[in-house]
């Protein structure tokens, strides 16, 4: 079961319509704002706790325990990267690991991970 615990958040100003992207990758831009992650495999800021409209306040995890969705099947314990719609991925090489999946999940499914931060790139 997916649940969220000593986790570290941030408060940014969303960039983009962020309404129906809880529990996804963001990125933070050149602006200072944050945006759904749109290119699998690169460095994100954390993972979207709520669903703000654009330029209103947007709660986003930069680390500890999170809820975000998954975009493919993951077994527990593997490395996650974002994927080009803001979900996790079973991270591959070339790839920036954004976390660890403590449990296996489908397509679709909310799942626990712990984010780290760091910019670690898969070999």
């Amino acid at each position: 079961m997916a649940v969220m615990q000593s986790r570290d958040t941030r408060t940014f100003i969303a960039g983009e319509d962020l309404s129906a992207k809880q529990f996804k990758f963001v990125t933070l831009e050149s602006d200072g704002q944050v945006d759904v992650a749109d290119s699998a495999g690169e460095n994100c800021i954390g993972v979207l706790l709520n669903n703000p409209t654009s330029g209103t306040a947007a709660t986003v995890v930069i680390s500890g325990k999170v809820m975000v969705e998954s975009g493919g099947t993951i077994a527990a314990g593997a490395a996650v990267q974002a994927d080009a719609d803001g979900n996790a991925l079973t991270a591959a090489s070339g790839d920036v690991v954004m976390g660890y999946a403590l449990e296996s999940a489908v397509d679709g499914q909310i799942m626990a991970i712990e984010l780290i931060q760091g910019g670690n790139v898969v070999a």
